[in-house]
């Protein structure tokens, strides 16, 4: 299959279904339902590009969680590179939490 025939949306979605499979160490919901991810770029060269924060800045996977994000999209058959950007503007909250994460730690 040439490179040219994968579906970015579909290549999207797998990037999402692999950020799903990462998870806090501290809470045991996965990054994307936490709302750590805050966007996925994805170029016409499958080069992705995630946003992502922690829920502190001191915290403890700091340096592993985003190398694990990056090495597992990179890993993605059809994703040409991965780059991980770390901000903490805005900072994470509760709020960014998926309905479903909430549920699953009890804040709703």
């Amino acid at each position: 299959m040439g490179k040219n025939m994968i579906d970015p949306k579909e290549l999207g979605e797998t990037v999402v279904k692999v950020l799903k499979t990462i998870y806090d160490p501290e809470i045991p919901v996965d990054i994307y339902e936490l709302g750590l991810i805050y966007d996925v770029f994805l170029n016409e060269d499958n080069d992705v590009k995630i946003l992502m924060t922690l829920t502190t800045p001191n915290c403890p996977v700091a340096e592993s969680l985003p190398q694990e994000v990056k090495d597992k999209v990179a890993s993605i058959e059809g994703v040409k590179s991965a780059e991980v950007e770390m901000t903490f503007d805005p900072p994470w909250s509760r709020d960014l939490m998926s309905e479903e994460a909430k549920l699953e730690l009890g804040f709703l």
